[in-house]
């Protein structure tokens, strides 16, 4: 008999606005044992994400949203502990889009799990530089935003795990690098430890139009945004020709209650032949390798730094993801479960 006992963390209820402790449900349950092909897995790290409370409402979106009373999913670091599967051994470390709870079971395959060298790096890293975070920065950047040495690229969020990495992958590209975020001791580490040019505290600002175009003196050449609302209305208004603007993330309205209206954007794009464009890291799949080698790289090469906020525990994983809508995390917020 298995003498160890499980942790679910359910999707109680939808919602309404900000999310609440409320809105989750912890469960104990049996370990479950895996089936023939697959892998039982305790977990190490789970990453909580903004994009995960679009998944909390049942709006559609580009992937189905968290059924109530479901265990809520997201990426994750695990060791198999049990392995019925040629592919992986006891022992693995491995990382995959996997539910919030103690023990699972994964099937064991590459398009589930995949295995982590924790010689490398240390194994948080791929929940963030080297995981979904640093793909985001990487594709999101250099794809559609395709900077030039000597051109003005603005961060919104930059002190969040895709922005702190799109701030210093601009710097890589020779670009002069204005980030927007949301505290002084933030804005402290992206000057003096990843060496953006200005930085800019949204809540405190008292005319943030007015110190965008201050410290933008040549106007917008590329924009990464991950936050949206009246930071993204500043920016937007100060592009030139040609500009890029990139979206990410939204996450200044992932809680209203009704559809946001603000200024339109399109003759602004019009005038200046420029281009706005969504994405999804999803639609990179078929590049991840090559995302992954090139951060690998420049990690080993001391070229990025990377900043994790660590909450300790299975049972604060709720309040971590709350967190998230707080700004109370520098660079990627996770949970650590257990060593």
């Amino acid at each position: 008999m298995d003498e160890r006992t499980n942790k679910k963390i359910l999707l109680a209820s939808r919602p309404v606005g900000v999310p609440a402790l409320d809105n989750f449900e912890i469960v104990e349950t049996e370990v479950p044992r895996p089936g023939e092909g697959e892998v039982l897995i305790r977990t190490l790290y789970l990453s909580v994400d903004p994009y995960m409370r679009g998944r909390m409402s049942d709006r559609k979106s580009y992937v189905p949203p968290f059924a109530v009373g479901e265990v809520v999913t997201g990426g994750a670091v695990g060791e198999v502990v049990e392995s019925r599967s040629d592919s992986f051994q006891t022992g693995d470390i491995v990382t995959g889009m996997l539910g919030w709870q103690l023990y699972q079971t994964a099937k064991g395959d590459a398009a589930s799990i995949r295995k982590i060298d924790a010689r490398l790096a240390p194994v948080t890293t791929a929940l963030g530089v080297l995981g979904m975070p640093g793909l985001t920065a990487y594709f999101g950047l250099l794809d559609i935003g395709r900077p030039a040495p000597g051109e003005t690229v603005v961060v919104s969020g930059a002190a969040g795990a895709v922005g702190t990495l799109v701030c210093q992958i601009a710097k890589l590209k020779e670009c002069r690098v204005v980030a927007v975020a949301g505290s002084d001791e933030k804005n402290k580490y992206l000057t003096d430890e990843l060496g953006v040019d200005a930085a800019l505290n949204y809540k405190t600002s008292t005319d943030l139009r007015r110190e965008l175009k201050a410290a933008c003196p040549r106007g917008v050449d590329v924009y990464f945004d991950n936050v949206g609302g009246e930071i993204s209305d500043g920016v937007m208004s100060l592009i030139n020709k040609g500009a890029r603007a990139v979206i990410c993330g939204q996450i200044s309205l992932y809680n209203l209650e009704s559809l946001d209206v603000g200024p339109r954007v399109q003759p602004s794009l019009l005038v200046n032949s420029a281009l706005m464009r969504g994405f999804i890291i999803t639609d990179y799949a078929a590049r991840f390798a090559e995302g992954v080698g090139a951060l690998g790289r420049w990690l080993a090469e001391g070229k990025l730094k990377y900043a994790e906020n660590i909450v300790e525990g299975f049972d604060n994983t709720p309040r971590a993801f709350l967190g998230l809508f707080a700004g109370e995390n520098l660079g990627k917020q996770l949970v650590k479960v257990a060593d």
